[in-house]
């Protein structure tokens, strides 16, 4: 009961702790916190994190490291962490943390667009499992239209009774969001999430490749370090703008680092492994819910009816991508099943059921490897 239990609690706590991070780094950037340099802290402190866990968990285990590894590490460290958290920090700061929150659930329609466009995923259109992922990402990409060019009326569920004093200052510091920065802010949300999907199709070549997270991570975030440093230096160099003595500034900077970054990283790595990328991926939406409720009770933060109808669009599109992909991964496992039936049966090698189920059902060792931006 207990077992069953752990990786609903661990999914969970890393939407809740992806909520708190998307809350703190608002309030970080609402204080004067640039988001390149709170993005380049994130990757430093990130990798004081994870380079521990790498060192004593696969100093045995870990494969060569060559030049071809180094350089697909570094093409996922463009990716997945500095285009991936740069776009979506600067766009979390133009536009509201529940907006970023909702169009980062884009994420699996943008993989299977482009792993469908570099012929990596069988679109399968004549099939259900293929036209529910066309379907879904249709509605997604039209829930983000919708989120992002049109707000309505608000909707009417009263304010909240909590008041942080904190947060109330910050609001009225930064003052109301113009139409032009909540288009640009969505725009970079959306194009952060391309970055992302982007990265998933490299990781996975990279994990074939170099069967070692935790030392991937690690170098990842490392490489990714150096260049959201650059960037942000050659933004702002003010010493100044680097400064931690603000307490919301460290805490959003050391939070997003090692939670996100780290801890967030192997729980996902566990629930992966016992659950498969699936189930983690279920959760995804749970996050919005979070974002939308602590942002409306703590910065004050109006709902839209545009951004109701275009999340509840975006949420029904991601479960609709994922149904697909389940029913065509299983529909690929049962015919490869049936060949290797038919194919023992051919040379008389039909042994008993249980010989049977092992032989066409190998415990499967899935490995997985995350940075935690973002995007969420």
């Amino acid at each position: 009961m207990l077992g069953d239990l752990m990786p609903f609690l661990a999914n969970v706590l890393v939407q809740v702790g992806y909520a708190a991070m998307n809350i703190t780094s608002k309030l970080a950037m609402e204080s004067g916190m640039k988001p390149l340099v709170l993005v380049a802290y994130r990757q430093i402190f990130g990798t004081l994190a994870i380079a521990p866990f790498a060192f004593f968990m696969e100093r045995k285990t870990r494969p060569k490291i060559t030049k071809t590894i180094l350089f697909q590490i570094f093409l996922c460290s463009l990716t997945g962490a500095t285009a991936n958290q740069v776009f979506y920090f600067i766009g979390l700061e133009k536009s509201t943390a529940t907006v970023a929150t909702a169009l980062n659930n884009l994420v699996p329609a943008a993989t299977f667009v482009l792993a469908a466009l570099c012929r990596q995923e069988a679109v399968g259109i004549k099939k259900l499992s293929g036209q529910a992922k066309v379907f879904g990402t249709l509605i997604c990409v039209g829930g983000a239209m919708l989120l992002s060019f049109y707000h309505g009326h608000t909707v009417g569920i009263g304010e909240s009774s909590i008041h942080w004093n904190y947060a109330d200052k910050m609001a009225s510091k930064s003052g109301t969001i113009s139409k032009s920065d909540f288009l640009l802010g969505s725009f970079l949300v959306l194009v952060s999430a391309v970055a992302w999907a982007v990265w998933l199709i490299l990781q996975g070549q990279t994990n074939k490749n170099f069967p070692a997270p935790y030392t991937c991570t690690a170098l990842m975030c490392f490489m990714s370090s150096i260049e959201c440093t650059i960037i942000a230096l050659f933004s702002d160099h003010k010493v100044s703008s680097w400064s931690l003595r603000s307490g919301m500034r460290l805490i959003a900077a050391v939070y997003a680092g090692i939670v996100c970054n780290a801890v967030t990283f192997c729980l996902l790595s566990w629930s992966i492994e016992k659950r498969g990328p699936l189930y983690v991926a279920v959760f995804s939406p749970l996050l919005l819910v979070v974002v939308a409720v602590v942002s409306w009770a703590l910065l004050r933060e109006k709902l839209y009816v545009g951004t109701v109808v275009g999340s509840v669009l975006i949420v029904g599109g991601l479960y609709a991508v994922l149904w697909g992909k389940d029913r065509e991964v299983k529909q690929m496992k049962g015919n490869g099943n049936e060949e290797d039936q038919i194919g023992r049966e051919k040379d008389g090698k039909v042994d008993d059921d249980l010989e049977l189920q092992l032989h066409h059902h190998p415990p499967e060792e899935v490995k997985g490897n995350h940075q935690a931006a973002g995007s969420a």
